[in-house]
């Protein structure tokens, strides 16, 4: 069991470091997070899905996303880990985006679930391959636009 706790608080710490690497848009930290190539998909549901290779292409297309926005904080909602084995595990992170918009001061949130697969690398657990999907956006008082949750699995 001791192996299996081991691997929760380090899987639950990269998960904590990406959200601070995006808060803080310190995209030369992401490399360290993820696995050289790692696919990563991103669904906002009102656009087409984006898929991205490794940890370059995701800051590249992060880092512009986020120009917009004056404020900008990635906050972790929930986590569930599923560790496999020593080397292999799984899990969901369920998350708020907080943000406020350059000129017209606009607030607005958006929320997401991530389904991740992670690996050992190097001694150190990372992002394998990551799998994002909208869950819904609302911008200042307006009613929430509320999307279906990804039908696809996490195993």
């Amino acid at each position: 069991m001791s192996g299996e706790t081991d691997a929760y608080v380090d899987i639950t710490r990269l998960q904590a470091s990406y959200a601070d690497v995006v808060t803080r848009r310190a995209w030369d930290e992401l490399d360290s997070l993820f696995l050289p190539g790692a696919p990563i998909r991103i669904d906002t549901v009102t656009r087409p899905v984006v898929s991205l290779s490794g940890a370059d292409e995701l800051g590249s297309f992060i880092s512009e996303a986020l120009e917009r926005f004056e404020f900008f904080e990635f906050v972790i909602l929930n986590t569930v880990i599923d560790v496999h084995d020593q080397s292999r595990a799984s899990g969901r992170v369920w998350m708020v985006e907080v943000r406020q918009e350059h000129g017209s001061g606009a607030w607005s949130n958006a929320f997401g679930l991530y389904q991740d697969d992670y690996a050992i690398h190097d001694g150190r657990w990372r992002f394998a391959e990551r799998r994002y999907q909208s869950l819904a956006r609302r911008i200042g008082i307006e009613r929430a636009e509320v999307f279906a949750l990804p039908d696809w699995p996490n195993d």
